[in-house]
């Protein structure tokens, strides 16, 4: 994609501690005009910009595919929320996100469904269904649901920590770096005795704040984090070269090891763009360690880079927004830092007599080669520990009015250990039982919902016919499962959507 140089009036206001002769390299400007010029849609009602001078990487749908030209579709999980957060900042700020800020998967995948968790052998446990497409009635919709294994908090095995934090100038705000502080410092009250927490900071050079800590140890840590202060340029490219640096030193055997970033994403000192810190990560990702992102802020916010450095890190990438969305990281769902399984693939193979056509809904920086599914060499998503994952395929069946009849399609399964390199192969077969989507489980009615509301802020062609009030009469009648709120408060994001 061209990249073009940003010089604009006001450019430290985005860039805050950054020297006047520093310019932002952007890939794509989410509420600019074609000349880098702020336009209205990026003024908030405060005077801040909270869409102009973000940085988010194109989007192009995934079509219907015929399936007599390709009767295979094969893809890698993707475990992120942070398009759903970021997402209810704009529409909280009484404005619509950029079009390329929505990875509906990703909407989807914020949301824990009410699957059964594993009970043999394997780390993860398989379902799905089909019913017919609420905005497609002539359709149907396939869902595949993947759940983690749930470990009790007695069980946890050790884990050995790096709090890699941005600390430049650009992260001043009170959106950005206060923010992590009083995100992490809910974190260290997760920790366990035998668990050790590292900070390693990073402006224009990186730093060890703290070196690895027990967890028993809070007010320490603690002590450590109400240190931190922003001022200066962003080197995160030795930032993460540190991080890892300590995380390998005080690597546990068998534990859990793992460097979380918190950070605007706003690099701009040594290897800044994304294919350098993307290769640079990928250099990492077979040491064991895994990766957490945390985005944060607004105005300058690199979500496109964020989110490939956890696609390719072994990784997840999820975006603070408010003390809320840290308590949904760092309490309510703290399984996510324990991986259960690694590089987790799906392939569905359809029978072209019996379905004319199909679509992956989002997924699209995630599509995988064919022949990449059994080659254990090619990176995957991971899947947390009570981690739900959710694919919906819609499908245009070869008959009018016709259902997905056995055998209509096969869904095979590969993942890894977290500390292996051999795939295992799981299977799924889904029968269709003709069912019209208000037939259709809780768990499928919810997750269409959430995936129409992508679909239509996207303005998607493939939108059908859909509207904020029918989202919001077919999730209203999906929250029976809602144990922190999150779907309640998703209805409250339709009605702000509906209004703008």
């Amino acid at each position: 994609m061209k990249k073009r140089l940003l010089y604009i009036f006001g450019l430290a206001l985005l860039m805050a501690g950054c020297s006047q002769e520093e310019s932002l390299e952007v890939e794509r400007c989410g509420n600019c005009d074609i000349a880098g010029n702020f336009s209205n849609n990026g003024i908030a009602g405060d005077g801040s910009f909270t869409g102009a001078g973000e940085n988010y990487n194109e989007i192009v749908e995934n079509p219907f595919i015929l399936t007599e030209e390709e009767t295979t579709s094969t893809f890698s999980i993707d475990a992120d929320g942070a398009s759903f957060s970021n997402t209810r900042r704009f529409l909280n700020n009484n404005e619509l996100p950029p079009v390329d800020a929505i990875r509906t998967e990703e909407l989807v995948n914020y949301f824990n469904y009410d699957y059964e968790a594993p009970a043999g052998a394997h780390p993860i446990a398989l379902n799905g269904e089909v019913s017919s497409c609420p905005w497609a009635p002539a359709h149907r919709l396939v869902r595949i649901g993947i759940k983690g294994r749930e470990i009790p908090e007695s069980e946890l095995a050790p884990s050995n920590m790096v709090l890699l934090i941005d600390v430049s100038g650009s992260m001043s705000s009170e959106d950005k770096l206060p923010l992590l502080k009083e995100s992490f410092k809910l974190f260290v009250d997760e920790l366990s005795g035998e668990d050790r927490l590292a900070i390693v900071t990073y402006a224009g050079q990186a730093g060890l704040l703290l070196p690895s800590t027990p967890g028993s140890e809070k007010a320490a840590i603690k002590s450590a984090i109400d240190k931190l202060g922003a001022g200066g340029s962003t080197a995160g490219a030795q930032g993460i070269l540190t991080a890892y640096e300590i995380a390998q030193e005080y690597f546990i055997q068998g534990g859990n090891n793992r460097v979380i970033v918190g950070t605007d994403g706003d690099f701009n000192v040594g290897p800044s763009s994304q294919e350098e810190l993307v290769s640079l990560i990928e250099e990492k990702r077979g040491l064991g360690i895994f990766l957490t992102v945390l985005g944060v802020g607004t105005g300058n916010l690199n979500d496109a880079v964020l989110e490939q450095i956890a696609n390719n890190g072994n990784g997840a990438y999820e975006y603070i927004d408010n003390l809320e969305q840290a308590k949904k990281v760092f309490i309510y769902e703290f399984g996510k830092f324990y991986t259960v399984a690694k590089d987790v693939k799906v392939q569905v193979d359809f029978n072209p007599s019996v379905v004319h056509s199909y679509r992956l809904i989002g997924y699209e920086n995630r599509l995988l080669e064919n022949d990449d599914f059994e080659d254990d060499q090619k990176d995957a998503g991971e899947i947390g520990a009570g981690q739900s994952i959710t694919a919906l395929y819609e499908i245009i069946p070869a008959t009018v009015g016709g259902t997905l009849n056995v055998p209509t399609f096969s869904i095979d399964f590969r993942y890894k250990l977290p500390d292996g390199d051999v795939s295992s192969l799981l299977n799924l077969e889904v029968a269709d039982n003709g069912f019209v989507f208000s037939q259709a489980s809780e768990n499928m009615r919810f997750a269409a919902s959430v995936a129409s509301f992508g679909l239509l802020l996207r303005d998607s062609a493939y939108k059908g016919e859909t509207s904020y009030q029918k989202i919001r009469q077919w999730a209203s009648a999906a929250v029976g499962f809602d144990p922190f709120g999150f779907r309640q408060e998703f209805l409250q994001l339709v009605n702000k959507a509906d209004n703008l």
